[in-house]
Formats: C-alpha cells, sequence, structure tokens
C-alpha cells in the first residue's frame, strides 16, 4: 500500500510517523513548505505543498486527510473524485450535508471513506464493548463521559463539542450500538473564540443516556468514561486504558494489554484498503456524529432539546 499524509501539524504528524514505520508512507503534504520539507525529509519520502501537486506526481492507494476542519471536504472530495481510499480526521466534514456528499461520491466511485474516531480502537472501549455485547454483566443503560484540558493551540477553526466532544458522541453511539432520538446542551465561552466548555445528554430509545462532559479550562488532563450496567459500573481511563468493573461480589480490574489506539486504527484502513477486513468507523457514522454535534450547538443556543431521526 501507497499511503500520503495530507497534514502533519497537530496530530497529523502522529499519523505520519506510524504511517512510516508501517512502510507505507509514500509521500508527504502540507500548505507549509517549510512543515511539508521537513516531513517529507525525515521520512525520506517526497513532500508538496499543494494537493493538486501531489496528485499531479505521485501514484497512491490511499490518503490520510489531517488538514483543519474548514478543509476537511473540499479535499476529501478531490481525493475521493480521483478514486482514492480516503481517511479524513474527526469531524469528517463540519457540516453533515457535506459529509452526505463525501458519502455518495465515495459509493459512486466504490472507494474507502473513514473518519478519526480513534477510541474505537481503544483497548478500554473495546473491552467495555465486548461486555456489553454479550451481557455478562446485564443491560448498558448510562454512559458517562469526561474529557479536560487546556485548549490544544492548534485548534482554530472550531470549539469543544467538534473536537473534543465528538470523540465521546461517536463513543456512545458505538456502545449503545444506537443512534439517540434527542440531544440536550449547554455550553459556554470562557477564553476562547469558540465554545470551551460544554455537557451534552443525548437519550437512546428505552429511557437510555450518555452524558458527555468536556471543557478546556481545566489544567489537568482528564480522559475518563462510565459505563452502568444493570449488574455492575465500569469505571475507565482513555489514557490509561484501565478498565475497573464494580459488582455486588467486589471490585475486578481485567488484565489486558496496553496499545496505541492510532496505530489500530491505520491498521484498520490499510487492511480495509487491501480486502482484508471491514471499516471499523463507516461513513454513515461519521456523518451521524456531525448531526448530533450540529444539534448540540443548536440546543446550547436555543436552550431546548433537538430532537433527531438518525438511521
Amino acid at each position: 500500500m501507497k499511503i500520503v499524509q495530507i497534514g502533519v501539524g497537530g496530530f497529523g504528524k502522529n499519523h505520519a510517523r506510524i504511517l512510516s514505520q508501517l512502510g507505507a508512507l509514500s509521500a508527504i503534504c502540507d500548505a507549509d513548505p517549510a512543515k511539508a520539507k521537513e516531513f517529507g525529509e525525515r521520512y525520506s519520502v517526497n513532500h508538496y505543498s499543494s494537493v493538486g501537486a501531489l496528485l499531479e506526481r505521485e501514484q497512491f492507494d490511499g490518503a490520510f486527510v489531517c488538514t483543519p476542519t474548514s478543509t476537511h471536504f473540499e479535499v476529501a472530495r478531490t481525493l475521493l473524485e480521483k478514486k482514492k481510499n480516503v481517511f479524513v480526521e474527526k469531524p469528517m466534514t463540519y457540516l453533515s450535508r457535506e459529509g452526505e456528499d463525501l458519502l455518495e461520491i465515495a459509493r459512486k466511485n466504490k472507494v474507502i471513506l473513514t473518519s478519526g474516531y480513534i477510541e474505537r480502537f481503544n483497548p478500554a472501549v473495546s473491552l467495555v464493548k465486548e461486555y456489553v455485547k454479550t451481557k455478562r454483566y446485564g443491560e448498558l443503560i448510562m454512559l458517562e463521559f469526561h474529557r479536560e484540558n487546556r485548549m490544544p493551540l492548534h485548534i482554530k477553526d472550531v470549539g469543544i463539542i467538534y473536537d473534543t466532544a465528538v470523540h465521546d458522541i461517536d463513543t456512545a453511539m458505538w456502545l449503545f450500538d444506537d443512534v439517540p432520538e434527542v440531544v440536550f446542551a449547554r455550553s459556554g465561552r470562557l477564553k476562547h473564540d469558540h465554545e470551551d466548555f460544554a455537557t451534552i445528554m443525548l437519550g437512546f430509545k428505552e429511557n437510555r443516556i450518555a452524558i458527555i462532559s468536556s471543557n478546556w479550562i481545566t489544567p489537568i488532563r482528564v480522559r475518563k468514561f462510565n459505563a452502568v450496567c444493570t449488574d455492575a459500573i465500569f469505571s475507565s481511563d482513555f489514557i490509561t486504558q484501565e478498565v475497573k468493573i464494580e459488582t455486588d461480589n467486589g471490585t475486578e480490574i481485567p488484565r489486558k494489554n496496553v496499545e496505541e489506539p492510532l496505530l489500530l486504527e491505520i491498521k484498520n484502513f490499510i487492511a480495509a484498503s487491501e480486502g482484508k477486513e471491514e471499516i471499523r468507523v463507516r461513513p454513515e457514522h461519521a456523518v451521524n456524529t456531525t448531526r448530533i454535534a450540529e444539534a448540540a450547538l443548536l440546543s446550547s443556543q436555543k436552550g431546548t432539546p433537538i430532537y433527531l431521526e438518525l438511521k
């Protein structure tokens, strides 16, 4: 597989590192020529400062798009129309209708389109997903997510809902294996151009609930979630990947291996591109996450719940 990396600022540099480790990285592209040159030389691959030049001179199978959110749609559309498999960092697009357009182009050209909802590959989430699926501890009824940190310096064009809360919106749908019927949110802005704290409630069928709290105010880094089942509560940490299970019989901490979620995510994209396995984050999932993020912003502005009809 030959994979190109478009955008090496922020999180994109990590994709380039892993693609190089896997022997799949074939070229670098970044709007900043100095940055493109730096990473191209670091990984001994060709480098470009425009997607047009990249497409004109390189032969490749797939692309990772890690540019600012506002550019995702145009960059991804250009690649999909050239019949390339495309991975777009989250959120896939800023507007859900743009995501729907990308989905149609991918279907028409029979190529893979996916988005970087990395927590699906986190071993802590995978373990809880396994227990929920087998119903070993009963039915999942409630999820609680907490993400706190100072605002990343490279985030300029979106607020905390699109940058941070979307991870937990996607993870909630992944664990419930369902889409919410209603969204209610409150958010505010203290120190930044966009909202920098938010709490979102997602209401699913049969009164199941996900509560998502995120902020760019707290000085410490927190990435945790709880899953409440009828016979147990799971307390999990996205960072350490530890899962603690508490039941009437006491506390259990299952043994597990710590793995890098980004490595697993990239391997899934490559394997899916080679026809060896299914892509884990389908573009329909990414579009739904954007729809919910849109609804959360609208709910916060109006102060009312927003009812959805998602598939």
